[in-house]
């Protein structure tokens, strides 16, 4: 694993499902990378998914990651409710369907490739990376809305 990069990840949807966009922020050293983009039905969680797994293929070889996203049940999800999903044949505790599977394997995988420690912040809070985050995820929506 090689030098340290920090992901500021938010998701958006206008309308929930409806247009949805994503949007991350990468910070290694001083170089910045911004990531962004759009679906024209979806929904929020999705793309709080998406923002973390799109970030996470752009890194070109292992290394730790610090990650930043506003998403409880991102965070939740890939640290904890995973490993009882899996163990119930991807059911909830309620025995319902877990949602997004697709994403939830694919981020699994994708963290399995590097050193991540998650953090929570608090959305629309003046949280600096967390608002570029949420910038690019809103014009990834709204650019989804003209497809």
């Amino acid at each position: 694993m090689t030098g340290a990069v920090t992901i500021y990840t938010d998701g958006a949807c206008k309308g929930n499902p409806g247009p949805g966009g994503w949007g991350a922020l990468l910070v290694w050293g001083d170089h910045e990378k911004e990531l962004f983009g759009g679906v024209p039905a979806t929904t929020n969680n999705r793309m709080e998914l998406t923002a973390v797994i799109r970030a996470l293929e752009s890194l070109k070889r292992g290394c730790a990651v610090e990650i930043y996203t506003d998403s409880q049940y991102v965070k939740n999800g890939i640290e904890s409710w995973i490993h009882g999903w899996k163990k119930n044949g991807w059911k909830t505790a309620s025995r319902k369907p877990v949602k997004n599977i697709e994403l939830w394997c694919e981020l699994e995988v994708l963290t399995a490739q590097h050193e991540v420690r998650w953090h929570w912040v608090k959305g629309h809070n003046d949280h600096p990376g967390n608002d570029r985050a949420d910038a690019l995820a809103n014009r990834g929506a709204t650019d989804a809305m003209g497809s």
